[in-house]
C-alpha cells in the first residue's frame, strides 16, 4: 500500500520483473481498489501467484465510523500493534477533503490539542498513511454511489506532527501525487506543521506540497506556552523558513492556522501584532474557532471577537478566512482527534525522528 512507483519497481525487480510492472499494478490498487492479485488481469497468473506469496495489499482495520449531520465522517482505524488512529472526511460544495494522521499520538504537547493529550507512541508507516486514503476513496465510492474519484484534497492535519515522520510521509505523498495512483496536484495536498524548522527544507526538496503552519500566537512568550516547540524554534526562525519554502514561486502562500482561544490570543492588539508579524511573508490566515474536548482549560472565542480579529487582519491586507467548524458533534473537528494510544511515552520533542 505504501510503495511509490520507484519503490514498487524495485520490489518487482527483486522478483525478476521489469519496472513497467509498477505502472500496471499501481492503478489496480489505488484507482480501482483491488487487493486480490489474481484479479489484476494484465499481470498474468504466474506473476499473480508470486505476488500472492510475497506481498499483501491491506488497509488499516475499520473499528468505527461516525457521520455528523453536516456529512462529515470520522473513522477509527485499528493498527496491527493495538494502537488506533482517526481520519476525517469533510465534504464541501467545491471539494472533498480528507484529513489524515501521520503518527500515533503526538510528541509536541500543544496545549489546546486533544491528540497531544494522548502522548506519543510511534510514527505511522507509509502504508498506514496511504491506507487511510485508500479506504476513504473506495469506501466513499460505494456508500455515495460514485464511479469517479471522490477525494479532491488531502491534508496532513490529523494525529501527529508530519515533519517528524518525513521518512514515511514523503513516500506516501509520492503515491498521492502519482498519476498512476491518486493523481493529486501538489497544491491539493497540504502538510501542516507546528514548526519543525529543519524539516521544512527537507519537505520542500522531497515533496514540495502546500504548507500550513500552526501559529496560534503573535509573539514568542505566548507561543512558548501554547506550542512548546517554539522554545526551540522561535517565531523569527519559523518565518524565515516559511519565506524560504515559497521563495521563487510568486503564486504560493503559506497558510497560518490560528486557533481562537477566548481571552488568550483573540485580543485586537494581538490581531494587529499578527498583521505586523506576517507583513513580509506570503501568507493566508485561517482563523479556527477552538473546538473543545474533555479536560481542556480553553474556551472558544465569541463570534464577535473572531469577526473583529478577522476584520483587523483583512484591513491590514492579509488574506484571512474563518474556518467553518465541521464535525464537532462527533469529535471530528480540528484539534479533537484522539484515537487510541496503547503506549504513552513521555511527551518530548523527538527531533531525532525527522
Amino acid at each position: 500500500m505504501g510503495l511509490d512507483r520507484t519503490s514498487l519497481a524495485a520490489f518487482m525487480a527483486g522478483l525478476g520483473e521489469k519496472a513497467f510492472r509498477a505502472q500496471q499494478i499501481l492503478p489496480w490498487i489505488h484507482q480501482r481498489g483491488v487487493t486480490d492479485w489474481s484479479a489484476m488481469t494484465n499481470i498474468g497468473k504466474g506473476l499473480a501467484a508470486r505476488l500472492q506469496a510475497a506481498a499483501t495489499v491491506r488497509a488499516p482495520e475499520l473499528l468505527s465510523e461516525h457521520v455528523s449531520a453536516d456529512g462529515t465522517r470520522k473513522w477509527l482505524f485499528g493498527l496491527t500493534d493495538g494502537n488506533a488512529i482517526e481520519t476525517v472526511f469533510i465534504p464541501e460544495t467545491d471539494r472533498n477533503t480528507l484529513c489524515i494522521s501521520s503518527q500515533v499520538g503526538c510528541a509536541l504537547d500543544c496545549a489546546f490539542c486533544a491528540t497531544a493529550q494522548q502522548g506519543f507512541a510511534r510514527n505511522l508507516t507509509a502504508a498506514e498513511i496511504v491506507g487511510q486514503v485508500w479506504f476513504a476513496e473506495h469506501h466513499l465510492r460505494r456508500v455515495l454511489g460514485h464511479d469517479e474519484r471522490v477525494l479532491s484534497n488531502i491534508v496532513f492535519m490529523g494525529m501527529g506532527e508530519p515533519l517528524l515522520n518525513l521518512k514515511e510521509v514523503i513516500p506516501a505523498i509520492a503515491v498521492l501525487l502519482d498519476d498512476y495512483a491518486y493523481g493529486l496536484s501538489r497544491r491539493r495536498v497540504t502538510v501542516s506543521t507546528a514548526g519543525v524548522v529543519p524539516a521544512m527544507a527537507r519537505l520542500q526538496e522531497g515533496a514540495p506540497v502546500s504548507l500550513a503552519v500552526s501559529l496560534h500566537a503573535p509573539d514568542d512568550a505566548l507561543r512558548d506556552t501554547l506550542v512548546p516547540i517554539n522554545r526551540k524554534y522561535p517565531i523569527a526562525e519559523l518565518l524565515e523558513a516559511c519565506r524560504a519554502y515559497v521563495r521563487g514561486d510568486a503564486r504560493r502562500r503559506i497558510t497560518f492556522e490560528y486557533a481562537m482561544l477566548a481571552g488568550v490570543n483573540d485580543d485586537p492588539q494581538q490581531a494587529r501584532a499578527l498583521a505586523r508579524l506576517l507583513r513580509t511573508v506570503p501568507a493566508k490566515v485561517n482563523l479556527i474557532p477552538f473546538n473543545p474536548f474533555p479536560g481542556t482549560q480553553f474556551l472558544r472565542s465569541a463570534p464577535e471577537a473572531i469577526d473583529r480579529f478577522r476584520d483587523i487582519l483583512l484591513q491590514a491586507g492579509l488574506m484571512t478566512v474563518t474556518r467553518r467548524t465541521r464535525g464537532d458533534g462527533i469529535q471530528a473537528a480540528c484539534g479533537q482527534l484522539a484515537g487510541v494510544v496503547r503506549e504513552r511515552p513521555h511527551r518530548v520533542v523527538q527531533l531525532h525522528a525527522v
